[in-house]
Formats: C-alpha cells, sequence, structure tokens
C-alpha cells in the first residue's frame, strides 16, 4: 500500500511535469490534479508545497542541478526533468526527510513513470546532488 506522501509525490510529478509542458499556471495545474481520481488520498500541505516550491523556484533548482548533470536540463526528458527538479527541492527544503528517502522515492517515480533507465540516471544525478545539498547526512552513511 502506497503511503499518503508517495501518492502526493506522484500528483506533484503529474503536476510538475503538466507544468513543463504547458507553462499553465500553478492555480489551474493545482485544480486539475485536486479533482482526480486517487487525489482524495494524498497528503494535500505536503503535495502543495512540493508543487507551489518546485515551480516557484525551478530555474535555482536547474542551476543546483547542472553540476550533477551530462547535459543541460533542458535536454532532459520532461518526465526526468520534473523528478529531478521535485527531488532537488525536496533534498533541500525537507532536511527532516533522509535523504535516501527522497532518492529511493524519486528512483521508483522514475521506474512507473520514465524510460526503460531512467531510473539509473536519476539515481546518479541525485547521489553527486545529496552530497552538496546534505554533505553531512551523505558523509555520514559513507
Amino acid at each position: 500500500m502506497r503511503s499518503a506522501r508517495h501518492r502526493s509525490r506522484e500528483f506533484a510529478l503529474q503536476a510538475v511535469y503538466s507544468w513543463l509542458i504547458s507553462k499553465g499556471t500553478l492555480e489551474a495545474i493545482q485544480s486539475q490534479f485536486s479533482e482526480a481520481k486517487g487525489f482524495d488520498k494524498v497528503d494535500l500541505e505536503f503535495f502543495l508545497m512540493l508543487v507551489a516550491g518546485t515551480v516557484a523556484d525551478a530555474e535555482a533548482l536547474d542551476q543546483v542541478l547542472a553540476p550533477a548533470l551530462d547535459r543541460r536540463p533542458v535536454e532532459l526528458s520532461p518526465v526526468e526533468h520534473a523528478i529531478l527538479l521535485l527531488a532537488s527541492f525536496e533534498l533541500r527544503e525537507f532536511p527532516t526527510v533522509p535523504y535516501r528517502v527522497v532518492i529511493n522515492e524519486a528512483i521508483e517515480l522514475a521506474k512507473s513513470y520514465g524510460g526503460t533507465d531512467g531510473h539509473k540516471f536519476i539515481n546518479g544525478v541525485l547521489d553527486k546532488l545529496s552530497r552538496t545539498l546534505r554533505p553531512d547526512e551523505s558523509r555520514a552513511r559513507a
């Protein structure tokens, strides 16, 4: 059974993906998903924080991601880009969520929604990024 937070991340991925493709307003995107099947099982506060924070800070998050990427963020598939934006936002803004949880959740999203080996790419990028955004935590686990 999926947790409310996992469901929040799934819907947040879809919302950020939609925003990347359409550049629609945050309100319209959130409203679209609030009526989707299964949305009643999400952690609404967490979903709203993820989507609003990621969309509002997407440009800065791309700059944070850039050193860990082998290509420019605009060259990523929209699904991988959305996953990396969400995970980098969560790594940066939710220090109470262990970085391994953030990475594992992103890998699961990539397996479900991304390309065949996209989860390997996501894992590699987020592993590098965690050393920058969570140096103490990642060093302690090494």
